[in-house]
């Protein structure tokens, strides 16, 4: 699978998550990830579909994979922060929005 392939697989299953369709958006990620594990974008949009049908701990999973891709990038560390909020961890989460912060200020 090259990368617009998978691009455009992430893509539908975002679509697929934008109009309601959860279960759709998550199986076909799962699909793109078995076969791609090193797809960042796919590990994120996992993240987000978990955390909004409230699945935390599978949603945290897939953000450590998507963090252990791209640790410099600031939305998955928006998407932890978002995840520890949940779970009721301030300490967490805190630490989560330092990071962000630390990783958006050395990005300029």
């Amino acid at each position: 699978m090259n990368k617009k392939q998978i691009q455009e697989k992430v893509e539908d299953a975002i679509l697929d998550f934008s109009i309601g369709e959860d279960e759709s958006a998550e199986r076909k990620l799962r699909e793109l990830l078995d076969k791609a594990p090193d797809c960042y974008d796919g590990w994120l949009a996992l993240t987000e579909v978990q955390l909004a049908c409230g699945a935390l701990d599978e949603a945290l999973a897939a953000a450590e994979n998507a963090l252990a891709i791209n640790p410099e990038d600031i939305h998955v560390h928006t998407s932890l922060s978002r995840i520890w909020v949940e779970k009721g961890d301030k300490d967490q989460a805190e630490h989560q929005k330092t990071t962000r912060r630390r990783v958006d200020r050395s990005d300029k």
